[in-house]
């Protein structure tokens, strides 16, 4: 008789893919409490200006520690909005990092002002007091004037907001605005992100730690009169319907997106200590992987990890061609499924619409050096410590 045939092995089913941010998750933990404000909104028709979004606003201020909050369009806008409410000089300077994303500049420029950008610090990537200082001194002895400091809070941690702020009272009392975009939650010496400066621009971007379900963002500030300014602006200058005090244009937060963003606010703190748990996890998982270098803390600061960042050491003859090595890491770990990414691979100085400024390469070696070997690797709050281990292995694959 003969033998039965031996049924053919299953295939291994693919390993899922790891995204750098699982969106799908994040929804899953909000999805009953976000349909029920949808419900909300659309039986009471207020898609704009309505309840929720004023609720939102109230609530926002109080976890940033300000007092008061402005929703916007998106976070460009918030910008923007508080640069013109600043009532600036017509070309005045506006100093800046140049490792940002390009938003940052975008809304200097769209409020009739002057990207001035400095480097950044080699360890943080954060705007670096002395390079501000020399930025400062070299546009006041051109006779350009610089009417403030815009620094930027990166990947989830503070800029150095004690030293700026000293650097901005030494040149003459300017005003501080923070592109606080990627530190919802983070906090330095205990003071929130966005209550350092006069006034604070953030995203919701669905990717930022808060995120909505669209484009949306924020101004946070405790100065009443540049807060409604801010506020009159976005809502074509006009607070009286049909009497237009000064010239504006639309950017307001809508319903719709409060709903989203109060739900998930709710659960910041939560997600926020997920991340860092995380972090601390990828710290112990990568330490002894050669030619990584991972992200460090700025003292003082309580970090948000909005991005995980390590930097991949350029290999052999790179000086001609630099981030090479880690184009090839990210395309090793793009093709084994994990959603590297990077952050920002072209400082704004080489940006081709940022030409005009005048910058060369070599013009700020700092943020350019991290631009050649800066990786962000998956980091989200319900990313697993399985995961993780797969990242780290894939990571040590690519690294040879």
């Amino acid at each position: 008789m003969a033998e039965p045939p031996i049924p053919p092995t299953p295939p291994i089913p693919p390993t899922p893919p790891i995204p750098l941010v699982d969106l799908r998750a994040a929804h899953a933990e909000v999805a009953e409490e976000v349909r029920a404000g949808l419900e909300r909104v659309l039986a009471s028709a207020a898609y704009v200006k309505g309840p929720d979004v004023a609720a939102f606003e109230a609530e926002y201020a109080a976890f940033s520690g300000v007092r008061h909050c402005v929703g916007t369009a998106n976070g460009t806008d918030a910008l923007e909005l508080v640069l013109r409410a600043l009532e600036l000089a017509p070309g005045a300077g506006v100093l800046l990092p140049a490792n940002t994303f390009v938003a940052t500049a975008e809304a200097v420029v769209r409020a009739g002002l002057r990207p001035v950008l400095a480097d950044v610090d080699d360890e943080f990537q954060l705007l670096d007091p002395a390079a501000a200082r020399a930025a400062l001194v070299a546009e006041r002895s051109a006779g350009r004037p610089v009417g403030a400091l815009l620094p930027v809070h990166l990947t989830g941690q503070l800029a150095p907001m004690r030293e700026l702020l000293a650097l901005a009272e030494e040149f003459g009392g300017l005003p501080v605005v923070e592109d606080a975009a990627q530190a919802q939650g983070a906090s330095q010496h205990g003071v929130p992100a966005g209550a350092w400066g006069v006034a604070a621009a953030t995203s919701f971007y669905p990717g930022k730690n808060l995120g909505a379900y669209g484009d949306a963002g924020a101004v946070l500030g405790s100065d009443e009169r540049l807060v409604e300014a801010v506020r009159l602006i976005a809502d074509h200058g006009s607070a009286v319907k049909y009497v237009h005090e000064r010239f504006g244009f639309n950017s307001r937060l809508d319903s719709v997106q409060a709903v989203v963003l109060r739900a998930k606010l709710r659960r910041l703190p939560q997600w926020n200590a997920a991340r860092r748990g995380a972090a601390t996890r990828y710290g112990r998982l990568l330490a002894d992987l050669p030619g990584l270098r991972l992200p460090a803390v700025r003292p003082g600061n309580e970090h948000v990890w909005h991005l995980y960042t390590v930097r991949i050491a350029p290999g052999p003859g790179e000086g001609h061609r630099p981030g090479r090595r880690r184009d090839a890491v990210l395309a090793a770990l793009t093709a084994a499924g994990i959603g590297a990414g990077v952050h920002y691979p072209v400082p704004v100085h080489l940006q081709p619409a940022f030409r005009s400024l005048g910058h060369r390469a070599g013009a700020f070696p700092r943020a350019e050096r991290a631009a050649a070997e800066l990786l962000t690797l998956p980091l989200f709050p319900q990313l697993t410590e399985e995961q993780q281990g797969r990242v780290a292995e894939e990571l040590r694959r690519a690294l040879g």
